[in-house]
């Protein structure tokens, strides 16, 4: 009997490391999340809303309560905060001023 050489397998030990592409794939999947968490922080914190003056809101508001008709109908619209304003979207009525 004759026994059958095996065939050898091509081996990569003649590549460096970074030429093999399962080891490139995770350094590369860390810098991918680095850069997009650094590109969210960045638009995120170029369009912030303003922080609202509670003297300057009141002040608003007082101004609003002294026009009549539909005029103060849209300045108390325009000037109720953002939660009332969203759960009355549907519905023009104004709370009534305490």
């Amino acid at each position: 009997m004759n026994p059958s050489s095996p065939i050898p397998s091509p081996r990569r030990t003649d590549l460096p490391w970074w030429r093999i592409p399962h080891v490139v794939f995770v350094p590369a999947l860390l810098l991918l999340g680095v850069v997009a968490t650094s590109t969210m922080v960045v638009i995120s914190s170029m369009d912030q809303d303003p922080l609202l003056d509670k003297a300057v809101y009141e002040r608003e508001l007082k101004a609003a309560q002294e026009l009549q008709g539909q005029a103060r109908i849209d300045a108390l619209m325009a000037a109720q905060p953002a939660q009332q304003g969203r759960n009355h979207a549907a519905s023009p009525v104004v709370p009534a001023a305490k």
